[in-house]
This record gives C-alpha cells, structure tokens and sequence, in this order.
C-alpha cells in the first residue's frame, strides 16, 4: 500500500529533535522556527513532559469516557487558573477541527439557529462545519458547502451587525490571530464591537485559539490583548506539543447534558497527561515572559534586515512581509540555511512559529540568514 498523496514533502528526515533544533538522517541540524504549525509549544522533547508521558504510558493509557478520569480534572483546575477562566468548563477532544465541530455544534444547540458568520482568509479545519467556516474553496467539497456560511472582511463591524441583526445567525468565529489566512486580526476596537453585538442578537462568539492560545500571542489567549469574554474557546495545537490534543472552554451560560457532545479519543489518559505537562511547564518557566521578551527583541533586530514590508501578528505568532513572493527565499532558508519556517495563503510572507522557548540567540541566528539569503537570491 502508498500514501495518499495529498502532501508537497521537503527531502528532509527528521529523526530527533531537542528544544528548538531539529536533526536529520544524516545528522543535520536545523534551527525550527515554525515548530510543525505551531504546535511545539514547550520545545522538543522536554525533559518533564517526556518523563510525565513515559510514567502515564506505564500505568494507563487509554480508557473511554465512561469511567472516572482525575486527570481531565486536573488538567481543567489548571488550565483555569492559567487562562485565568476558571469559571468556564472544559470538553476535550483531539484536534483543532474536532474542536471547532463542537464548538459550531454546541453554539446550535444553544440558540437553534445555523448560519455562522466567519471572515475573509479565515482557516478553521478540514472536517464538516469546520471546513465549511474556512474561506478557502479548494478544500471545501460539495458535501461541507451545504453549511450556510457568511464570510466578511475583518475590522467592518458595521457589515457583521447587518448580518446578525437578521436572527438567524448561530454563532461568529473568529481566530484570534489568522494563521494560513497570513497573520492579519482584529482590531480592538473591532473585538470589543463584535461581542457586543452578539450578546445582542443572542449569537455565540467563537474565538477560535487553535493556533494563537496557549502563550503564543504574549497572553494566554490573543482575544485577551483586547478586554473581551469569548462564549466558547476552541485549543489545540499547543496543547499537547505534538500530542494530539484540542478542547472547547466553555462559559457558564451553556448548560451540559448527557450525551450532548461526545468522543472517542478525547481526553484519554495518556493526551491528559501530555495537557497537564504543558501547562505545568508554560507555568515553571515562565514561557509567556519569554515570549514577550524575544517579541519585543525580534520587532528591533528585524530591522537590520531591508526590504521588509511590514511585521504581522503578536508575540511568537509572526509573519514578515515582502513585496515579492517568499517561496524560494523560504526554500533557500530550509535547504541552505537549515532553518524551518512556514508559508501562508499571503504569498509574500514568511509565517515565524518556534517554540516558546526560542532564545534571542536563535532570532540572532535567523536575522544573519535571512540577510545573507536576500543577498544572494538578488545577486
């Protein structure tokens, strides 16, 4: 049997990797500046999560949500205390996709209605709802289209409220910073509009943090940069730093009952204990101070770099924007360099994910290349 082929695959191997470095089959060491789409959060085999996840494997790692489970307990209490929601509740599944179905599903059970508005460049998953609220109709099949979507441009509130003042709109969506869509977001004045007017027309507000939670924005979530309460969080990514992990963080106005939402997967013992890990080392490192530290580094060293048209996003979620198309400057990075960073439907923009334990060393090491890679594709 072959794989489907359905990935465009870099002549790389990776066989190991540590913190912030990736290494080859043949022992090339790569500096990751994208950490597989953001989802290395804590680095690369950390000691404390490996060590949690070996110890959980010995003893249990799986059993179905039938059963008593403390460690989605624990993983609940803390993921409270350091979002600083404590009063909301927590359903856990094992992706970002599976998370926004759940998401988009709840908000319906909620209110009865189905129309969902969602934004121009937006991406929220691959699966049925969640593909269908995604503004990209390549990957939108016939199947995923009979969702009733609205997509508008972001920072317009005045075209959102005319949307839901028609009252048969469930639920908004909004990620808190755009990921593959090229790192644009609301402004505060936009996010703090936006909530108003879904508690007016009893819509659900759907802050989508699959990429941009868990510290990577310089808070815990990127809508809290903006003073707003979100109805329902979606996470993942980071979560489980390579574990396939996701959730919803629920608010109180949602009423739970038996069967309602439901998972295989989600919540097993084994991506709990991956979960507790991460936060566990966010919490004991202090990653968020680190990640407003090299932020604020990398806004002052990538200007000795020319040509650069602006710098997207927060904290460690960045795009930097040329006025040419980035894709052999990024190949260039990979292939001569060795240094990972991403793509995004912005073509022009080089999309910057490491780890949240990135060293300014690191942001050192990726200026000089960066430098020398513009010099020699103009030469």
């Amino acid at each position: 049997m072959n794989l489907f082929n359905v990935y465009p695959l870099y002549d790389i191997t990776p066989v190991k990797a540590v913190d912030c470095t990736i290494i080859d089959d043949k022992g090339v060491e790569y500096l990751d500046l994208y950490s597989g789409h953001g989802v290395i959060s804590i680095g690369h085999t950390q000691p404390d999560y490996v060590a949690k996840l070996k110890n959980q494997l010995d003893n249990l790692g799986f059993y179905s949500n039938a059963i008593q489970n403390p460690l989605q307990v624990e993983l609940a209490q803390k993921l409270g205390k350091l979002s600083g929601l404590e009063d909301y509740e927590l359903f856990l599944c094992s992706s970002g996709a599976e998370a926004n179905e759940n998401a988009l599903k709840l908000a319906s059970f909620h209110n009865g209605k189905s129309r969902v508005v969602a934004f121009d460049n937006s991406f929220h998953g691959r699966t049925s709802a969640a593909v269908a609220v995604t503004d990209n109709k390549k990957i939108v099949a016939p199947i995923n289209a009979q969702q009733v979507v609205t997509f508008l441009p972001l920072n317009q509130i005045e075209l959102v409220e005319a949307e839901l003042a028609k009252g048969d709109v469930t639920a908004v969506i909004i990620e808190g910073i755009q990921g593959v869509g090229g790192l644009d977001q609301g402004t505060t004045e936009f996010f703090q509009a936006l909530e108003k007017a879904c508690k007016k027309h009893d819509v659900v507000l759907i802050l989508d943090e699959v990429q941009s939670g868990y510290g990577r924005s310089g808070k815990f979530f990127a809508f809290q940069h903006h003073g707003i309460n979100a109805d329902i969080i979606s996470v993942a990514k980071g979560m489980g730093n390579g574990f396939p992990v996701g959730a919803i963080l629920i608010s109180p106005k949602f009423e739970a009952s038996f069967g309602l939402l439901g998972t295989t997967f989600g919540g097993s013992h084994l991506s709990c204990a991956a979960g507790i890990a991460v936060l566990d080392v966010i919490e004991k490192l202090d990653l968020q101070k680190n990640v407003n530290e090299v932020y604020e580094y990398f806004l002052e060293k990538i200007k000795e770099v020319d040509g650069i048209k602006q710098v997207k996003g927060k904290g460690l979620m960045l795009g930097v924007e040329f006025d040419f198309d980035v894709a052999a400057l990024r190949k260039k990075l990979i292939i001569e360099k060795h240094i990972f960073t991403g793509s995004a439907n912005n073509k022009n923009l080089l999309r910057i994910l490491p780890p949240l334990t990135v060293k300014k060393a690191d942001i050192d090491t990726f200026v000089k290349a960066l430098k020398e890679s513009l010099e020699e594709l103009q030469n």
